[in-house]
């Protein structure tokens, strides 16, 4: 973008303007070229008549609360039920933690203050926003309603394998407690696996050996998408008038499901033991650049950035909002909704493997007990324990004697251990689907566990997609004034089009497509789209400019670190996870989990060469819009040099309907002029 036409937009009218902004009305036949409005002969009635015509100010909230349960909403989602567990474990426990908050302090906070404070003053989508500062800058909000659709199409089929789940969870026994018996035979599969990963593999997704194997459309899960979006729809179709009210429960009853969880977690017999690995310090894992990489993308992913979610909802704020109480608020509130829900997953996970290592310590004893009276195994290598009664052989015992004698312990005995049984299957959809499943069936009244279990991923999966969405419509209504107008035929047609894509995922290999796009879809395209606004925001527009502008929207002036976090530590952090996830993504082969159905196990294969050239395209096709829209302004510029020279970037509001949080100014005329009071 040249700078000449940005320090002119700049100088005749400032981001978020001061307490009284000129705005200009652009021409209703194309947004592109907007003509200021001569002051008239009459004293503003010409200028009066335009304004009249225009649609209505923007809408907004209700209430705080119903902004706080949508930003809450979005931001808490599955990833902090199963994505944060599993990192946190597997990255060093405590150290994870302390690492996480550092980087939610120095990165995730300000960046999420830049988006809601953008989106609350310009009061538009994503698209709206950064044509607002620039029309080059178009391109980066189109790109965020690439991306939300692209995470809107799987997300939605996850919500609908939570629904499969939900309804098989009205029975009792639970589906997935024994494998099922032809005749007296039982089900080689599910044997040879365990009764959770041969429902959730076999029943549930009836999946191929490999993403190659397009397999049928599994019919089950095509029922449970088509309600899923048709739940979205329902929810969404006036906006966020009606998404807000399902709102009310979608986000609060997971805390409540969370809570009921962790008392009944900390009562099991292992949870203290799972806490404990959780937990445990592992300050080592701090030299590892991964570790970093996986937690600045948690951060990123956990708060939503980019998305343009965050700016849609905080747009329907009124311009005094504190919205730098709402940044550590919301941040806030979802790191301690993690650490919960790690809390009651390890809870869960450490009864689960305790019940599995005592079960291998009995079988091991029984083991020792035939080879000693064989023998083949002296009593002095024996460990104590009652041998008419193996399952008396305590772990802690068990573990004591194994190490003692490691080297001459029979080859068919087993070490047990605790912490190699708590990282199986915690991954993921794994960690859902499978194990945590599996330790609801070893709970008393398994129905009701996973009922409600199934159901709270339901709401976390709900208010998360409302979020996605409205990052896609706002956009879009703000955009074009025909659409603004066709509010509910917009929603209808955006599910209606989710809906025919997202059978894709409905095949038996459409779980390697989910996983597909959730590792490759969003996080490149992601990660640029905040490099962009972040350094279109600190140095094309100016940090301080920016801090004025909030100074004049909120009457008080943020602190001056936020402008060096911006113009460096966030431009640079986001600069060095995207050079590290580009440089993994090409060292090491992408691969997808596979099931194998003869080995009944779960295995790595690599992708291949057409899933490869359709994960470049999913990137490509996610950040074309960026320059797209800058080559179309630039063209913009030589066709119509007269009229960029003229446009100070100011967008029209075309909608609403809802009621405001608090009243708004009303526009006025002044000398010709429409004015708006901030």
């Amino acid at each position: 973008m040249g700078s000449a036409s940005f320090l002119h937009q700049a100088e005749e009218a400032t981001f978020c303007g001061k307490n009284t902004r000129m705005e200009k009305q652009p021409l209703p036949a194309d947004d592109d070229k907007v003509e200021a409005v001569e002051p008239a002969a009459d004293g503003g009635t010409e200028a009066m008549q335009q304004a009249a015509s225009e649609p209505p100010a923007r809408a907004g909230w209700n209430s705080k609360v119903e902004y706080f349960l949508a930003q809450v909403g979005f931001s808490v989602g599955l990833g902090n039920v199963w994505r944060f567990p599993y990192l946190c474990h597997q990255n060093g426990g405590g150290a994870f933690l302390l690492l996480y908050v550092l980087l939610m302090l120095v990165m995730g906070i300000p960046l999420f203050f830049l988006e809601l404070a953008a989106g609350q003053d310009i009061r538009q989508g994503s698209i709206g926003v950064w044509k607002y500062i620039s029309p080059r800058l178009a391109g980066i909000g189109y790109s965020s309603c690439v991306v939300c659709f692209f995470v809107a199409l799987y997300y939605n089929v996850i919500l609908s394998w939570s629904l499969f789940y939900l309804g098989s969870s009205f029975q009792y026994p639970l589906p997935w407690n024994h494998c099922p018996k032809q005749g007296n035979i039982t089900e080689k599969e599910c044997e040879d696996s365990s009764a959770t990963s041969y429902f959730w593999y076999r029943k549930a997704l009836n999946i191929t050996d490999s993403i190659d194997e397009v397999g049928s459309f599994n019919p089950y899960i095509v029922g449970c998408l088509f309600a899923a979006w048709t739940i979205v729809c329902l929810g969404m179709f006036k906006g966020i008038k009606s998404s807000v009210k399902v709102m009310y429960f979608s986000s609060i009853f997971p805390y409540v499901v969370l809570v009921c969880f962790l008392i009944r977690g900390l009562m099991l017999d292992g949870a203290s033991e799972g806490i404990a690995h959780m937990f445990y310090p592992k300050l080592e894992i701090w030299g590892d650049i991964q570790v970093w990489r996986q937690a600045a993308t948690q951060v990123f992913f956990a708060l939503g950035l980019g998305f343009g979610s965050i700016i849609a909802y905080s747009s329907y704020n009124p311009k005094n909002n504190n919205c730098h109480r709402d940044a550590f608020t919301v941040s806030f509130i979802n790191f301690m909704t993690s650490v919960l829900a790690t809390l009651v997953v390890f809870a869960v996970l450490g009864f689960r493997a305790k019940r599995e290592v005592k079960i291998c310590v009995e079988n091991n004893a029984r083991k020792l007990l035939q080879q000693y009276n064989e023998g083949l195994v002296s009593q002095g290598h024996m460990p104590t324990f009652n041998y008419s009664d193996p399952g008396s052989l305590s772990v802690d015992s068990y573990r004591n004697w194994f190490q003692k004698h490691v080297k001459t312990i029979p080859g068919n005995v087993t070490e047990c251990d605790l912490e190699k049984e708590m990282q199986k299957g915690v991954e993921g959809t794994g960690l859902a689907f499978i194990a945590f499943t599996e330790a609801i069936t070893q709970l008393p009244g398994g129905p009701f566990w996973s009922a409600l279990f199934f159901l709270m991923l339901l709401n976390l999966g709900l208010s998360t997609m409302f979020g996605t969405m409205e990052g896609i419509l706002a956009p879009l209504r703000d955009r074009f004034k025909f659409l603004a107008k066709n509010k509910t035929k917009l929603t209808v047609v955006s599910c209606v089009i989710g809906f025919m894509i997202g059978l894709l995922f409905t095949q038996r290999c459409g779980n390697y497509f989910v996983t597909m796009f959730d590792d490759y879809s969003a996080t490149l395209p992601l990660i640029i789209v905040v490099v962009f606004e972040t350094f279109s925001v600190s140095w094309l527009y100016g940090a301080d400019r920016f801090l004025d502008d909030i100074e004049a929207m909120l009457g008080w002036r943020p602190y001056v670190i936020y402008k060096y976090l911006w113009k460096y530590v966030c431009l640079l952090a986001m600069l060095g996870l995207l050079v590290a996830t580009t440089v993994r993504m090409f060292m090491k082969t992408p691969t997808y989990m596979s099931w194998n159905h003869e080995t009944a196990s779960e295995i790595h294969l690599p992708y291949p060469s057409w899933a490869l050239a359709v994960l470049a395209l999913l990137i490509i096709f996610a950040m074309l819009p960026v320059p797209v829209g800058f080559i179309h302004s630039v063209v913009q510029d030589w066709r119509w040099p007269t009229h960029r020279d003229t446009e100070t970037g100011h967008y029209s509001i075309v909608n609403g309907d809802e009621t405001p949080m608090t009243d708004m100014s009303e526009p006025d005329q002044r000398n010709g002029f429409l004015v708006t009071e901030s």
